[in-house]
C-alpha cells in the first residue's frame, strides 16, 4: 500500500498542467516521467515468474488515469475516449488471428491506442507480394514470421502493451484455446476457410467477434455477437483466395477495413458496446459508398 501511495505522490509531482488549443486545461504525465517512474518500478518490485516487464509501465499509466493525469501519449485520445475509458482499455484483452494486411494495421491501432493485452497468432511469412498492403511486411522482413515482425513493431511503439505473439496457424481446437480470457476476438484472417471455426470458437467462449473482408476496392466490416448470425454463416467456406487474386488487395481498401475494425473493437473493449451487431458495414472505395446491411 506505501508503494502505491508513493507512486501516486511522485505522479503528482511529474504532472504539469497543459492548455490545448480550445483552452480547455489537462494534467499530463509527461512521457519520459512514465519510462523513468516505471523504471523506479520495477526495481521496487522484483518481478515474478512470468510477469512481463510491460506492467510496470501500464501499472503508472493506470495509476495516472486514475488521478485523472492523462499520460501524455494518450493526450490525443482524450477526450475521443474517457480518462475511464482510456484505463478500461489498458485493463483489456484482444485476442487476434491473422497479421497480414488486416491484422497488421489493426494491431497498430490497437497498440497504439493503448489496449494493455493482445494476443496475436499467425503461422504464415512474408512474401514479396505483400509489401504493397501489409504494415509489417518491410524489405527486411520478407521471409521473416509475420508474429515475430508483429513483436518487434509492437515493442518500438508501445512497450506498455503485453503482447504474446503466436507463429503458428490456428485449427478449431487451438482456436479455443487461444481466445479464452479474451475480451474480444479479431478476424483478420484471409479467404472464408477457417472463418466459421473461428466463429465458432468466440461463439463457445463467449465474446463478441469483429470480422472483414476485402476483394478489390470493396469490402465490409461486422460485429457477431455469441450465437448470433455471421457472415462466415452466410458466405460458408469456400475458398475466395480467387476472388481476392482476380480483385486484388489495394492498400486504401485493407486500411479503410481496419480502421473500421479497430474502431468498432475499441467501442467494445472500452465499454461503449459494439455498433456494428447483427450488421455488415459494406463500402467501395470506388464508388465511395457505405451502406449498412442487416445479417
Amino acid at each position: 500500500m506505501a508503494l502505491v501511495m508513493d507512486l501516486d505522490e511522485r505522479i503528482r509531482a511529474l504532472t504539469r498542467v497543459d492548455a490545448l488549443a480550445d483552452g480547455t486545461k489537462r494534467q499530463v504525465l509527461p512521457y519520459y516521467a512514465v519510462l523513468d517512474l516505471a523504471r523506479s518500478l520495477g526495481r521496487a518490485r522484483p518481478r515474478s515468474k512470468g510477469q512481463p516487464r510491460s506492467r510496470a509501465l501500464a501499472s503508472v499509466e493506470l495509476a495516472a488515469l486514475e488521478l485523472g493525469i492523462v499520460p501524455e501519449r494518450y493526450l490525443r485520445n482524450i477526450d475521443a475516449y474517457s480518462l475511464a475509458e482510456q484505463a478500461r482499455l489498458l485493463g483489456a484483452r484482444a485476442a487476434m488471428v491473422g497479421l497480414g494486411g488486416l491484422g497488421g494495421h489493426v494491431l497498430e491501432i490497437l497498440a497504439r491506442t493503448g489496449v494493455g493485452h493482445i494476443c496475436a497468432a499467425d503461422g504464415d511469412e512474408f512474401q514479396p507480394s505483400n509489401l504493397n498492403r501489409q504494415l509489417l511486411c518491410t524489405r527486411r522482413s520478407i521471409n521473416g514470421y509475420k508474429a515475430a515482425a508483429a513483436a518487434a513493431r509492437v515493442g518500438i511503439l508501445n512497450p506498455a502493451v503485453d503482447f504474446e505473439p503466436v507463429a503458428a496457424f490456428l485449427d478449431e481446437s487451438l482456436m479455443g484455446r487461444f481466445l479464452v480470457g479474451a475480451d474480444l476476438a479479431v478476424d483478420a484472417l484471409g479467404g472464408l476457410r477457417d472463418r466459421p471455426a473461428l466463429l465458432r470458437q468466440a461463439a463457445r467462449t463467449g465474446i463478441p467477434l469483429v470480422t472483414a473482408a476485402v476483394a478489390g476496392q470493396a469490402g465490409f466490416v461486422a460485429t457477431v455477437l455469441p450465437g448470433a448470425t455471421g457472415p462466415a454463416d452466410i458466405f460458408g467456406t469456400a475458398d475466395s483466395a480467387a476472388a481476392e487474386t482476380s480483385l486484388g488487395t489495394p492498400a486504401p481498401a485493407v486500411v479503410t477495413a481496419a480502421a473500421l475494425m479497430s474502431a468498432e473493437a475499441l467501442n467494445i473493449l472500452c465499454g461503449r458496446g459494439p455498433r456494428l451487431a447483427g450488421a455488415m458495414l459494406v463500402f467501395d472505395l470506388e464508388a465511395m459508398s457505405f451502406e449498412r446491411v442487416g445479417l
